[in-house]
């Protein structure tokens, strides 16, 4: 056989290629958006409320059916003493809530801005924090009876932590340069804060309100409920002691569909403040 021959192996052997070959495309699959797998969620719950108690798995009498809780709200919607509540509940707790803010963020300014006035309230403020609102229930009906006085005292007393933690925080992440900087400018204090405290301290505050709104809205409900006081809280327990456990549970809903509510406008309200803010663009972008 010649040189010039070709041999077998080189006659058969595939041509090679100088550029490696392509990786597999891989198909990415687009993920479910939040709002659809919450919405899903949210009527698996409602269908299993629906068939636990049509199946016998618990007593009806204890729990009915979904269905039956929807038509009993439907039937009290239609009474004004449902609305009276209603409005009651809501303006308890917004304002427990304006009250806690407003006084969370001057006096987490206040202690925050001070090292002698934070070291000094440290303790005292370790020792009131983690008392339950609920654990001052006899004391505020001693002094102000089942009024909405009293329950208003224990909305404003749970909030007021949450913002002021929160508040005292943002006051210390400030930036040392920025501080100073605005001080040997000799800017006044109140444009101090305007300029230098409130941008930093400004995202901590709406994290306080957002917590802060949620907890105002248990301890409404709590308050209600226990001492008496007009709401949503009062009609739940005359429904229990009255035996009707459908307008309880009917009520028991309207409570959560407001927690709802109120968490959708904390989040709006924390957006809106915080457009500016890279958090937030980031989260819209």
């Amino acid at each position: 056989m010649s040189a010039s021959t070709p041999t077998l192996e080189a006659a058969t052997a595939p041509p090679r290629s100088s550029s490696p070959p392509a990786p597999p495309v891989r198909r990415t699959r687009r993920p479910v958006p939040n709002a659809v797998l919450g919405t899903a969620g949210l009527l698996g719950f409602l269908l299993l409320l629906e068939l636990v108690p049509r199946l016998g798995i618990v007593n009806p009498a204890y729990l009915p059916p979904f269905s039956e809780m929807v038509r009993a709200l439907v039937t009290q919607a239609g009474d004004a003493v449902f609305w009276e509540a209603l409005s009651a509940t809501l303006r308890g707790w917004a304002l427990g809530l304006a009250i806690a803010l407003a006084a969370g963020v001057v006096v987490g300014v206040v202690l925050g801005s001070s090292t002698f006035l934070r070291e000094a309230t440290a303790t005292t403020v370790e020792f009131l924090r983690p008392i339950p609102s609920v654990a001052l229930i006899p004391v505020v009906v001693l002094l102000f009876g089942s009024s909405m006085t009293s329950t208003l005292l224990l909305v404003v007393y749970a909030s007021f932590w949450q913002v002021l933690v929160q508040v005292v925080y943002g006051v210390q992440d400030i930036d040392p340069v920025a501080h100073e900087t605005a001080r040997s400018y000799r800017l006044s204090t109140w444009r101090r804060i305007r300029t230098v405290v409130w941008p930093t301290v400004m995202p901590y505050a709406m994290t306080g309100f957002r917590l802060a709104a949620a907890v105002a809205l248990i301890l409404e409900i709590t308050g209600e409920l226990i001492i008496g006081s007009p709401g949503l809280g009062r009609i739940i327990a005359l429904a229990q002691s009255a035996g009707a456990v459908e307008n309880m549970y009917a009520l028991v809903l309207v409570t959560g569909l407001i927690g709802v509510a109120v968490n959708l406008l904390a989040r709006a309200v924390e957006r809106r403040a915080l457009h500016w803010h890279p958090s937030i663009r980031g989260a819209a972008s």
